[in-house]
């Protein structure tokens, strides 16, 4: 998916806005705290750079790689791993589950463009479409 959003980024400039929400699977035993990880990198300015990291270490999420990603980017590890063991974005991760629950979400990828809802893997064609809806009916 990262080509595609890239393109779309690169495409539309300034007149998309890419936001990013947590939905972490239940089959997935580690990604809630591997999203608590990411908000926690964030404090230090290396949110992209760690979530990088996460989606190219999938099956290796437990709590101790997550630690050691963090001082491979360089982050303060203290900092770093009194935050993730805190829990403290925990909350934060769960309201945007709930969120995604509430529009209809039940797997990732997925994408809403002002409202029109892509579910899975999609090529750039298909937001390159609904960007272009969305910017006609501005």
């Amino acid at each position: 998916m990262q080509s595609a959003l890239t393109q779309v980024h690169e495409t539309y400039k300034d007149q998309v806005k890419i936001v990013y929400k947590d939905f972490p699977l239940a089959i997935h035993p580690n990604a809630q705290k591997a999203a608590e990880a990411a908000r926690c990198a964030r404090e230090q300015g290396k949110y992209w750079e760690y979530h990088d990291v996460l989606f190219a270490n999938v099956k290796a999420l437990e709590v101790a790689n997550l630690k050691k990603y963090a001082t491979d980017l360089k982050l303060d590890s203290a900092k770093f791993d009194t935050c993730l063991d805190s829990g403290k974005y925990a909350q934060a991760v769960e309201k945007d589950v709930e969120e995604g629950n509430r529009a209809g979400v039940s797997g990732t990828p997925a994408f809403f463009v002002n409202g029109r809802f892509l579910s899975g893997a999609q090529p750039f064609s298909a937001f390159q479409e609904a960007i272009e809806d969305a910017l006609a009916s501005q």
